[in-house]
């Protein structure tokens, strides 16, 4: 170019403040290039060894933060560069040799979310191991169901845990899958084209512990499908944890009053005295907006690329550090928050008990007698209407009462109308039962 280029435009392309975090990876892959660049001859071994040498000291002042940055530092892979030719001289510009920032860069984005998917995946089984083991504690526990938030039938407190460790574990093969298809290197390809250079992929791709190789170099440099993919998992495992979120501020609240937030992971008020904030899953569940649009964001830098490489990918880093951060965030607070809540079980027992939740119970009876479930459940609307005129509870129901309705009741019924009882009987795979909600918390430990 015949011109300099501007300051205006430099401070505006440079990524370097956001993708030094890829310094490891991005020494890792130059360090396995130069290995097979050495190992093929395409430099001399002697100088594939000396330019290994100070990459390793080049990192090590990244980890030390001792790295100077120059005003020229566009990005993490040239700042790298431009430090190995001020250590060692010339010979650190055969590094480049058959490799582009193109394909660089892509690798170091595989690199990163290899590492940090494996991260999330440990941490998702450390969740479902505490929704495990409070079930678990909570086997006995009993509190309304909801739907349409309203009250509607006895469950287990552990089967509702239990609820959120079946999401998790799809969360799980979610990234599992993600995983798969981000295990695929793509140095090699060069700028777009591939390269004149007899390089070996696949020991380089080796060396990286990739499982293959991307065998189209137009693709290999353009494709970010891996980073939306790990995007839309993290958005769909963090709307999971905000409903966890949204399940225990509403628990805390005086309205419910099932938990007792721990003083170590609530907040007071700075006006109110007497309140209790349940901030922690509050924030989880808000920040959950940054993983949705951050998966929106990137889909929109995509939308309109041609092929191959366009600046516009510079854009790919930020959204994908600020998802594995926040996801990284919330499950960990989530593992520490979760086994210190108090349960409040007598105030859980009462309202399983209340709101009517036993109708289903009475309209499952009058079936187990005869009677066709959808004139059933007419006679139980019925009977609910009568209690709501009397004031009365269902269990407060004489006999008598009920066989105003129907002459099918017996003195049987008063094994039906105890929320215990309605628990039990859900015994069809997937139910609330104790026996059913065993063997799932053993599958999930």
């Amino acid at each position: 170019m015949a011109e300099p280029t501007d300051r205006l435009v430099e401070a505006f392309t440079t990524s370097f403040p956001v993708d030094r975090r890829l310094y490891p990876y991005d020494i890792a892959g130059s360090i396995a290039h130069c290995e097979m660049l050495g190992r093929e001859r395409i430099i001399p071994r002697r100088e594939s060894q000396r330019i290994i040498a100070a990459l390793r000291q080049i990192e090590a002042e990244f980890a030390s933060d001792s790295f100077q940055v120059q005003p020229g530092d566009e990005d993490v892979h040239m700042a790298v560069e431009r430090r190995l030719i001020e250590k060692i001289g010339a010979v650190g510009g055969k590094l480049h040799t058959a490799r582009s920032r193109n394909d660089q860069v892509a690798l170091d984005l595989r690199l990163f979310l290899k590492a940090e998917t494996a991260n999330l995946l440990s941490q998702l089984q450390r969740l479902r191991h505490v929704l495990a083991a409070v079930a678990k504690r909570d086997q006995d526990v009993i509190l309304p169901g909801y739907t349409h938030l309203q009250p509607a039938q006895p469950v287990l407190l552990a089967h509702h845990w239990l609820a959120y460790a079946e999401m998790l574990e799809r969360d799980t093969g979610r990234f599992t899958d993600c995983r798969t298809r981000l295990d695929v290197s793509p140095l090699g390809a060069g700028a777009l084209a591939g390269t004149t250079f007899a390089i070996d992929r696949a020991y380089v791709a080796h060396r990286l512990g990739f499982r293959s190789i991307c065998v189209n170099s137009m693709d290999a440099v353009s494709d970010r499908d891996f980073a939306v993919e790990f995007l839309a998992a993290a958005a769909i495992t963090g709307m999971h944890l905000s409903r966890l979120a949204e399940d225990l501020v509403l628990w805390s609240s005086q309205e419910f009053g099932f938990v007792e937030l721990p003083d170590a992971f609530a907040t007071g008020s700075s006006m109110m005295p007497q309140k209790k904030n349940p901030d922690v899953a509050e924030l989880i569940r808000g920040k959950t907006g940054r993983l949705y649009g951050n998966l929106v964001s990137l889909l929109s830098v995509l939308k309109g690329l041609p092929l191959t490489y366009n600046r516009d990918l510079q854009e790919d880093k930020e959204p994908v550090f600020d998802s594995v951060d926040t996801l990284t965030a919330n499950l960990s607070l989530l593992i520490a928050f979760i086994p210190q809540l108090r349960i409040r079980r007598e105030r859980m027992r009462a309202a399983a008990a209340a709101g009517y939740t036993l109708a289903t119970e009475l309209a499952d009876y009058l079936t187990n007698k005869g009677m066709p479930f959808r004139e059933a459940h007419g006679t139980v609307g019925a009977i609910v209407q009568y209690c709501l005129g009397e004031q009365l509870g269902l269990e407060q129901l004489t006999v008598p009462q009920l066989r105003r309705f129907s002459p099918l009741f017996s003195s049987d019924v008063k094994q039906w109308l105890t929320p215990e009882a309605a628990v039990r009987r859900r015994r069809a795979v997937g139910g609330t039962a104790p026996a059913n909600v065993r063997r799932q918390i053993k599958r999930h430990r």
